[in-house]
């Protein structure tokens, strides 16, 4: 799984699409999430608007980025998520860990405050 990445501000952004339901999606993330860091990028957005479909696994997936960022001194934001994802994320109460943002713009901004 290819992941596509933009920066921005020096805010890097990543681009996950279909559907994340673990297995080697989250392998995918996690190998680019330590490169990221490898390289001293901590500040990850995920941006989600082509996300169709999400499991726990997937959930879990995000969990471990999260995970693993704050570890390392990161942070990993969420932007642009579906009706699908944005249920998920607040009927498992994730919403309290990740606060989503409506646009990448106001996840990237909210790096500054």
């Amino acid at each position: 799984m290819q992941i596509p990445s933009s920066e921005k501000n020096g805010v890097t952004i990543l681009e996950l699409q279909g559907s994340i339901l673990g297995g080697p999606e989250a392998n995918a993330l996690n190998e680019e999430l330590h490169r990221l860091l490898d390289d001293g990028k901590k500040q990850i957005v995920l941006e989600l608007s082509k996300v169709t479909l999400m499991n726990s696994s997937g959930l879990g997936m995000l969990i471990g980025g999260y995970t693993t960022l704050k570890n390392n001194g990161g942070e990993l934001k969420l932007a642009c998520l579906g009706e699908n994802v944005r249920k998920l994320i607040e009927i498992t109460k994730l919403h309290t860990i990740f606060t989503p943002y409506q646009t990448v713009d106001e996840a990237v901004a909210s790096f500054a405050s």
